[in-house]
């Protein structure tokens, strides 16, 4: 089948997703330096945040049933939140987590990427790039309590953060598995894999889309400890308390020395990195392949 000719956007076009929603994710409230959050949980609708300003530590959860599919809301209403807790200097550590059960999350709405059209596909994946970007550079210390499954967009997830906890049961997996459906991990989703588990076993994982139980994540390196499923989110706490024993301006320095190279490439090619999806998931292949294992998701549930 032909490929497609590249689709190009125009990037002014592209209003900053989280601007348009921040609203209804926080009542209203737009983060400003200095301002405090509540000692009480506060949510929108697809993220719950129980803030604990004693121990300097909240703790996010997502919430967008079944599965915790990265929709363009969800992505849009973490970063939101995140923004919210980095802006309160209450806060120095955060767990993310799942309030679905079983699942940490699933990775990409695929429903963002079928069926839309080039300026959508675009405003998406800039949303995607965002959520990476402000992950994986915060200044708080960030603790995966990967309490399910944690395939592909939710395995890049917790690759963001700064320590990784799973849950020790066997039917939960994680890795970047987008082969598997003809889709490309694009370049920096490869360098936050190899960056944590080095290069021969990231492209052994990239090229056949290996999804690794609890006991395999933990020996090649992308999750840092598996603990009894009901012990996750209190060992994400203990973990989070070491790392907080550090003094913040010194960690975060040696953060930003460690991560920034990676995210400068990204910064530097941003609006390509749009384009060249928005080329990729529009071919006509692409689009009937997500069509097809979307039916076949449909049918398993019905």
């Amino acid at each position: 089948m032909a490929l497609m000719a590249v689709v190009r956007v125009p990037m002014r076009t592209l209003l900053r997703p989280w601007a348009r929603l921040r609203d209804a994710a926080l009542g209203g409230m737009e983060p400003a330096g200095g301002v405090e959050v509540s000692t009480q949980r506060f949510a929108s609708q697809k993220v719950l945040v129980e803030p604990d300003p004693a121990s300097g530590i909240a703790v996010m959860k997502m919430k967008n049933p079944p599965v915790n599919s990265l929709s363009l809301e969800l992505l849009t209403e973490l970063v939101i939140n995140l923004e919210k807790l980095e802006n309160d200097k209450t806060f120095r550590g955060v767990v993310l987590t799942s309030d679905c059960p079983g699942i940490f999350s699933a990775g990409l709405d695929l429903t963002e990427m079928c069926g839309r059209n080039p300026v959508h596909y675009a405003e998406f994946w800039k949303a995607v790039q965002e959520m990476w970007l402000r992950f994986y550079l915060s200044n708080l210390v960030l603790v995966a309590a990967i309490n399910g499954a944690s395939p592909a967009g939710g395995c890049l997830m917790s690759l963001t953060c700064d320590y990784r906890i799973m849950a020790d049961n066997p039917k939960y997996a994680i890795g970047l598995n987008e082969t598997l459906l003809g889709i490309v991990a694009p370049f920096w989703f490869k360098e936050n894999l190899v960056n944590t588990i080095g290069h021969r076993a990231s492209e052994r994982a990239l090229q056949l889309g290996l999804l690794f139980p609890p006991t395999e994540a933990l020996q090649v390196g992308i999750v840092d400890r598996v603990v009894p499923e009901d012990q996750v989110q209190s060992t994400a706490l203990s973990v989070l308390a070491q790392w907080m024993a550090i003094p913040d301006h010194a960690r975060q320095l040696t953060k930003n020395m460690m991560r920034k190279p990676t995210v400068d490439r990204l910064l530097k090619q941003r609006d390509a990195d749009i384009q060249n999806f928005v080329s990729f998931i529009s071919r006509d292949s692409i689009q009937k392949s997500l069509q097809v294992y979307l039916a076949k998701l449909k049918q398993k549930k019905g």
